[in-house]
């Protein structure tokens, strides 16, 4: 993504920014919707503008170089920490990170008349650490502002979400995600391949063009079809896909993949019901991944479902 907004998050940014001048945002915030959409860069964007709030321009200078180096004292960005070992990030947000943010919010502010904090992604709070969470959105402060970033809201309390108001950031209508996509630097045909398969999200599909989410598709595709045709076999295949950091990004080509054929005119029932338990086995594979499971085994009994669901057609009905 390019230094500049891309539309969408223009959109969300001024319409906060409005909301942040006309006195109508409150303490608590949450900018949900799908991973990739830029909502960290928008959240730290209004950070800075409520830091920059009643500033002169040295001032504002100093907050855009404190705010670069991540070492404003009047913002906290909370995210995953080391584990008790320190060979490794935590996949939780934990209650000693919520019980600083508490402490941080009572604090007075050391520049202008405000602090932000932002929780990113908030979707990882445990429910220790939501308790305490709970606490601070239910007392608030003048010129204190809490801002969770969450692709799953769902995954919080309600008694937080409705705590907060929502920043909502959808996808885009289809010409301005390809018109977006060319001003990256993608070529009209790539781009529209890459946003059918990243099913209309823009980020999806720049960051699989820029990188090798776009090759990686196309051979799971031809993998998928040699496993059916027992060309290759399922241990060795699991091997293979969970052998790399590209794991996930496998799964999630491959999900797509079987859903893309259970509606792409497929007729029989049988079929169609096997494609879409084995759509709901991959992304459940997909969860399993950020566990203790050996990745190779548990891509071994979906891989196997596979097979089982896409049996090479009978030599009698290939004529």
């Amino acid at each position: 993504m390019s230094d500049v907004f891309a539309p969408w998050q223009q959109r969300a940014h001024d319409q906060t920014v409005a909301a942040l001048d006309a006195g109508r945002l409150g303490h608590g915030l949450l900018l949900c919707g799908p991973a990739g959409m830029g909502k960290r860069a928008v959240a730290m964007a209004l950070a800075r503008h409520v830091l920059d709030t009643g500033m002169d321009a040295a001032g504002r200078t100093r907050n855009a170089q404190l705010i670069a180096a991540g070492t404003h004292p009047d913002l906290q960005v909370v995210s995953f920490i080391p584990n008790k070992t320190g060979d490794k990030l935590r996949t939780e947000i934990v209650i000693e990170q919520v019980r600083e943010i508490s402490q941080k919010l009572a604090l007075t502010p050391q520049y202008g008349a405000a602090q932000v904090v932002i929780v990113d992604p908030a979707d990882a709070i445990n429910r220790a650490a939501c308790n305490a969470l709970l606490k601070t959105l239910e007392e608030p402060a003048p010129g204190r502002y809490l801002w969770l970033v969450s692709a799953d809201p769902a995954r919080l309390p309600q008694t937080i979400r409705s705590r907060c108001q929502r920043l909502e950031f959808r996808l885009p209508p289809r010409e301005e995600a390809l018109a977006w996509l060319q001003r990256q630097g993608h070529a009209e045909g790539a781009a529209r391949e890459a946003l059918d398969a990243a099913r209309g999200h823009p980020g999806l599909a720049d960051r699989w063009l820029q990188g090798e989410g776009m090759a990686l598709r196309r051979q799971v595709a031809e993998e998928l079809d040699k496993l059916a045709g027992g060309r290759v076999g399922a241990v060795e295949l699991a091997q293979r896909w969970s052998g790399d950091e590209h794991a996930d990004l496998r799964l999630r080509h491959a999900a797509d993949l079987a859903l893309r054929r259970a509606t792409d005119g497929l007729t029989d029932p049988g079929r169609l019901h096997k494609l879409a338990a084995w759509f709901d086995a991959a992304n459940r594979t997909r969860d399993l991944l950020r566990t203790t499971v050996r990745a190779d085994l548990a891509m071994v009994e979906l891989l196997l479902g596979w097979a089982a669901a896409n049996p090479p057609p009978s030599k009698g009905n290939n004529r």
